[in-house]
């Protein structure tokens, strides 16, 4: 699946390409692979801007980029072998040839593809270490997550319960709110397209936020900051509700709580945490294991032509945990 176009506000089907080509054989020091699975993140509509980023857009007539996990099917790379599964971004593709770099061969008998994707891969990472390290969690305190049903909010919920801490989820629907309390552990959860937020999150944090970790910006992002208590720590992992954009992205209003408050709001992209993602791993492996924490993935079965339209189920708020593209 190939970028057509540069799309202008929510993502048209025009502004895709299905493209066939043949799979090249791998050369020395490369593997070749079938994809088995593929990733489909929020980040993925700020990839498709023609803009300064974390990392360099998406350039018009190239392969999507995603991760996923492919099955080795050809191999002349010294640490991989045929039938190996390796995760990595391979793009939204049937077939790859890669060198390894970046790359990471799992375990299919540990954990399904699409865990290997969700909470054992970048999204555990991003929730992991967006919270404890940036985050500065501590025990006892009240934690507030935006997108709490999505891939990384439900992680972070959890993560928050597992070190002691009153967690109070945003999320859209009365369904996705019971399943936060009844199935993940949350202490409280708040419907943002039924109740205001604003008023919600006051008798649910007490003297206020400790930590906000936030997924959607917007006007929950003022919401939360109405509500930090003194010394609080804002974490701005993404701003789902402000990607389709058309007119830009809409900055808080009440960023001067920050003033008020002495606390702090800060960003951050897990792919400067690489080195320590082993060190979230086995934490996250181990709370898998023991029952502590619950891997929630949506995966929807299908072939790459299905991609344009399951990543827009992401903007439409109709994935629960993980949304996860498995190839048939």
């Amino acid at each position: 699946m190939r970028l057509a176009a540069r799309p202008s506000g929510e993502v048209k089907p025009s502004d895709w390409e299905p493209a066939d080509a043949e799979v090249p054989e791998p050369g020395e020091g490369e593997f070749a692979g079938r994809t088995l699975a593929i990733s489909l993140d929020p980040a993925m509509r700020g990839w498709l801007d023609d803009r300064p980023s974390y990392v360099p857009p998406v350039g018009l007539g190239e392969v999507m980029r995603a991760g996923s996990v492919v099955e080795v099917t050809a191999s002349r790379h010294p640490d991989y072998a045929v039938g190996d599964h390796v995760t990595g971004l391979f793009g939204v593709q049937t077939h790859v040839v890669s060198g390894g770099r970046g790359t990471l061969k799992v375990d299919l008998d540990r954990a399904p593809a699409a865990t290997w994707l969700g909470a054992l891969g970048l999204t555990g990472m991003t929730a992991y270490f967006g919270l404890l390290d940036v985050g500065a969690l501590a025990e006892g305190e009240t934690v507030v997550v935006s997108g709490a049903a999505g891939a990384v909010g439900t992680i972070v919920g959890q993560i928050a319960r597992i070190k002691g801490c009153r967690v109070v989820g945003i999320a859209g629907g009365p369904e996705k709110c019971a399943m936060l309390v009844d199935e993940l552990g949350f202490d409280a959860a708040i419907d943002y397209r039924a109740q205001d937020v604003r008023r919600a999150l006051r008798p649910e944090v007490g003297d206020g936020i400790d930590v906000y970790f936030d997924n959607v910006g917007g006007e929950i992002l003022d919401a939360a900051l109405a509500n930090l208590r003194r010394g609080a720590r804002v974490v701005i992992c993404g701003a789902i509700s402000q990607y389709n954009s058309a007119t830009g992205v809409k900055g808080p209003s009440n960023y001067l709580s920050l003033l008020v408050n002495r606390a702090r709001m800060e960003g951050f992209v897990v792919f400067d945490y690489a080195k320590r993602y082993g060190e979230a791993a086995a934490e996250i492996a181990g709370w898998i294991a023991d029952g502590s924490l619950t891997t929630r993935e949506h995966v929807v079965q299908g072939t790459v032509d299905d991609f344009p339209d399951t990543l827009q189920m992401l903007f439409r708020g109709e994935n629960v945990g993980k949304l996860v593209l498995e190839l048939v």
